[in-house]
Parts: C-alpha cells; sequence; structure tokens
C-alpha cells in the first residue's frame, strides 16, 4: 500500500527509510521505497531543518498501519502527487486534427505559450501570435532599458515571449492540486528546468532559468507544425455574425482561423478595449496596490532562521495583517528574496516597479510588494476599464514625483511611518533610480492606512522590518488585472461566440503556474470537441 508521510527531517546523507520506519513502528525492511515529494524549510524551530513529505510504499497491512492513527500518517492516493504526474512530451503522440478548427492564440505569456503546446500535442494547427519579440531579442530590449531608459513599447518587461514572467522571480507556487499540474511541471522539466521544481514547497525558476526554457518550448511548438509569429500585433478581432473568425493585425493583414484565444496578459490596455469593441462582456474587477519594500537579505535571514543562512536558501516570507482600526487589509506579494526592484513600465512616462531574482536568489537583497485591495467602488465610474484609468493615475503621478526618465519615488519605511519626506537613502537595487519622495502624496488615504498598518504589524513577525533599513518603492500596481472578461463553463465569452478569454489579462489566473493551467483548460475543451480520442 501507499501512505504519505510528512514532517520527516529532510537528510542530505543516509538513509531516510530510517527515521520513516521509526514513524510507523516497523522495521525499515518493510519499506519498499521512499519517494521524496516535497521539501521545506521548517524556520520556526531553532536550528531550522529541511523537512520533508514522502511517498512510503510499503508491505505491512493497511490496518495494521492506519489503525495506529499516526499524527502526519495517510493514505496516498495518485491524485495526491498531481505535480510529479505528467507524462513527457516525448510520450505524447501526434494526431491528426478535423479539418477547419484552426485556433489562433494571440499572446505568448504562460497561458497562450501551454495553451498553444497542448493544442499542437493533440494534432491541432495552431497559428500563435506574439506582439514582442521572442526571449532572446526581448532580453536585450530589456537590458536597453533597465541600463538606459530607452522603453521599447512593443518588447519590454510586459511584452514579449514568456509573458511578465519572464523577468520576474518565476513563481510556480499554486494552490491548485489537480492532475494538469503533473503536465505543467514536467513540460518546464522537460525544457530545462531544474528537476528540483518537483520537489520544493515553494517551486521557482528564476529568470535566467525562464531564458533558458522559453526557446526550447518554442522549438517544440515549432517541431509540431505551430506557426509562430513575434512583432505581431492584433488590432482587431474578426467577426462574421455574432462570432469571432479571426484577427486583423497592424500592417492590415486578415489573419482567418477559430477560436481565437486571448492570451494577452495583465497590461495590454489595447487589447482590453479591443475585445469590449468586438462585444465581449466585460466587468470590473479588484485588484491590489502598493509598493515595494527592500531589505538586506542577512535582516530577513536572521529574522526568520535566527542565524545566518549558511547552507539554508535566501529566506523568505508571506504576510498578511488584518488591522482593527478600520484600515484594510494588506499582504506582501511576489516576495524575491536575493533578488532586486526592477522597473516593468510598458507605457511611456509611467513608472510601474516589480521584484526579480534570478535561481540562484545570492544578491544581497530582498524585496517583496506590500499591497492593499482596491475595489470596484473605489473606482470613478461604471467603465469596464475604470480600473485601467485608477492605475494609469497613479503610475503618471508616480513618474512625475521621480522626476522623469523612469526614475521611481522612494522612501525610507521610518520616514513613511513618520509622514515625512525622506532627505536621503540607502542603496536601492531598482535599476533606473530613485528619487528620495513621501509616498503619502501619491497614494489614496485608504491605501496609506493599509500600509501603515500592515508595516507596523510585519515588524512584530520580522524585527527591523520596519527600521530605516527597509526603502520603500513606488508604485506596484501591475499585480493583477483589473477587468474580468465573462466566459462559460466551456472558456468561451459569454457574448462573443469564438472568442476564449485567458489568463491574467481576462481575469481568470494570477501567476504563472495558474494561467499556464488556464490555458490548459481551455486547449482541452477544443480537443474534447474536436477531437475526444487525442486528449
Amino acid at each position: 500500500m501507499a501512505l504519505l508521510v510528512t514532517n520527516i527531517i529532510w537528510l542530505e546523507q543516509g538513509d531516510p527509510k530510517i527515521e520513516i520506519a521509526e514513524r510507523l513502528n516497523i522495521s525499515s525492511h518493510q519499506i519498499e521505497e521512499a519517494v521524496l515529494l516535497k521539501r521545506t524549510v521548517d524556520g520556526r524551530r531553532r536550528p531550522p531543518v529541511w523537512h520533508a513529505n514522502y511517498k512510503v510504499e510499503v508491505t505491512c497491512n493497511e490496518q495494521d498501519l492506519l489503525g495506529h492513527n499516526i499524527h502526519g500518517v495517510r493514505a496516498y492516493t495518485r491524485r495526491d502527487d498531481a505535480r510529479y504526474n505528467g507524462a513527457t512530451w516525448k510520450e505524447t503522440p501526434r494526431h491528426p486534427w478535423p479539418k477547419g478548427v484552426e485556433p489562433i492564440v494571440v499572446g505568448a505569456g504562460p497561458a497562450g505559450l501551454f495553451a498553444a503546446l497542448r493544442l499542437a500535442e493533440c494534432g491541432a494547427p495552431v497559428t500563435l501570435l506574439e506582439r514582442g519579440g521572442p526571449v532572446e531579442k526581448r532580453h536585450y530590449d530589456v537590458r536597453a532599458f533597465w541600463r538606459h531608459g530607452d522603453l521599447d513599447p512593443h518588447s519590454n518587461v510586459i511584452y514579449g515571449e514568456g509573458g511578465a514572467g519572464a523577468f520576474s522571480d518565476g513563481k510556480i507556487y499554486t494552490r491548485r492540486r489537480d492532475g494538469e499540474l503533473g503536465w505543467l511541471f514536467t513540460r518546464l522539466v522537460d525544457f530545462g528546468a531544474d528537476p528540483e521544481i518537483l520537489k520544493e514547497g515553494w517551486a521557482h525558476l528564476g529568470t535566467d532559468r525562464i531564458r533558458a526554457i522559453l526557446p526550447r518550448l518554442r522549438a517544440r511548438l515549432l517541431a509540431l507544425g505551430t506557426t509562430v509569429r513575434f512583432n505581431t500585433t492584433v488590432t482587431e478581432i474578426l467577426k462574421e455574425g455574432n462570432a469571432a473568425v479571426g484577427v486583423q493585425l497592424a500592417n492590415g493583414e486578415i489573419l482567418r482561423g477559430a477560436p481565437v484565444l486571448m492570451a494577452t496578459g495583465h497590461s495590454a490596455r489595447d487589447a482590453f478595449a479591443m475585445m469590449i469593441r468586438a462585444g465581449a462582456a466585460a466587468t470590473q474587477r479588484p485588484i491590489h496596490v502598493g509598493v515595494r519594500i527592500e531589505h538586506p537579505q542577512k535582516l530577513i535571514d536572521l529574522a526568520r532562521y535566527g542565524k545566518a543562512r549558511e547552507d539554508l536558501p535566501a529566506a523568505s516570507y508571506r504576510l498578511t495583517s488584518n488591522p482593527r482600526d478600520g484600515a484594510r487589509e494588506a499582504h506582501t506579494f511576489c516576495m524575491c528574496p536575493g533578488g532586486t526592484i526592477v522597473a516593468a513600465s510598458n507605457h511611456p512616462e509611467r513608472v510601474v516597479v516589480n521584484g526579480m531574482s534570478y535561481s540562484k536568489r545570492q544578491a544581497f537583497y530582498a524585496n517583496s510588494a506590500i499591497v492593499v485591495p482596491v475595489n470596484p467602488a473605489d473606482y470613478a465610474g461604471s467603465d469596464p476599464l475604470a480600473g485601467v484609468q485608477f492605475q494609469d493615475a497613479i503610475e503618471e503621478k508616480a513618474f512625475q514625483m521621480g522626476g522623469g526618465e523612469f526614475r521611481a519615488p522612494a522612501q525610507r519605511v521610518d520616514d513613511f511611518l513618520a509622514n515625512r519626506g525622506s532627505t536621503e537613502l540607502g542603496k536601492v537595487t531598482y535599476p533606473l533610480g530613485v528619487t528620495p519622495s513621501n509616498l503619502h502624496d501619491l497614494f489614496p488615504s485608504f491605501i496609506l492606512d493599509g500600509l501603515h498598518a500592515a508595516i507596523r504589524h510585519f515588524d512584530h513577525q520580522i524585527p527591523g522590518f520596519a527600521s530605516a533599513e527597509g526603502i520603500l518603492v513606488a508604485p506596484e500596481s501591475r499585480t493583477t488585472s483589473p477587468v474580468r472578461f465573462e466566459r462559460d463553463e466551456n472558456y468561451f465569452s459569454t457574448t462573443l461566440p469564438g472568442l476564449m478569454p485567458l489568463g491574467e489579462g481576462a481575469g481568470h489566473a494570477g501567476g504563472i503556474a495558474s494561467a499556464a493551467l488556464d490555458g490548459f483548460n481551455a486547449a482541452m475543451v477544443l480537443v474534447n470537441k474536436h477531437a475526444p480520442k487525442r486528449a
């Protein structure tokens, strides 16, 4: 039988069967196999230790084991192991696809890439369109922006192969635990991700690894017959009757094909407007807005581990406040241990910040977003894009406060809590420079109140969090899409047949893994409808 045994101390050397056998009160010889599923650091212990979850195959009678009601031991099924159950691409057969169904995927972020990949694996003649460049070219465009402020409006941190996640920490943690997760993680490993992502509790890829994975994924798409076109912007959705039947490009070219899978990401304002013009129903959606906070990584390590980390990974945190004084709750988001704050603008004269780290997370600083919820009631008017306008107003004001050239307004944490403008700042990793400011001039009061309450609360959990060693850089305003495109149970727009709004930009995902799964699920709707035997 199979059991799941949790909270075993991870042994870099030695036989884990010994401790597992002690937990089960059996002989280690009775354990046929011990497979590590997940490991994570338990920072609550002093000193911190690696803990692991194992899948254990044993020969004992099931009742003999489960009858003991051992804490941290339970029956194990394949579904519990969803992350690890995907077949490799070499095991995926290539099949004919019915004529007349020629999907067009718009956007080569996680949702678009993995929708196209799954469709191509099942034989569909897919056309994948991306307004930005391939990651090799995009890398130089982003570097030119970060070094010199030279923004390419079509190839930048937001637009291009891999989407916004290609220049972030590359976190692929998700609360989803269904079977599709195995397909996603296995594909990532197939294309060059470290196999350790199958085991790490808080798995991440790192920007450097993502840049290596994407060309291999693209090569697989091309080998499967997918048409991949970069530097290709869609400007209109073609309709016949009331249905989407293709797209028009910026150069006037017409591409016919359906369905049209729109996976344009959370910042494609022109794509939002285009879908609404075509008749896709959209509604306002809550967002989160706030700041990036940066500390020396050593401060976080000492707070979480009680010592220098030595052989442990750079310490991280996930924090939530729930103030009782009427302020809104806030939480940390996209924490980047051993990382840097980066410029994430895709529009001229707007400042947007984000966080990034490489796979080894060896930089001297740690950063995280602290964000406060913004509800549709906070927007001005009933326009579906009112949340976009809310974001734009803050980003434009931040550009002015920074003094232009994409410099970001920044403030020491102690100055922020005292509501006094900073006159000098310590080291800040944001590449285009920061301007000492008072962020109280940037945000509305409800965001400021939430940030104040959160920072003070987090200082109790991480001593030094609210100290002068912390620097706030603003604004973190693109955490998610402010609009949701309504769709039915089959992923099609409720008002525009033939259009499938997908991923973060459509308001149906939040992060690399959930967006990729959204693309996968939409693809499987088409596979099950048009070629069910190929699923």
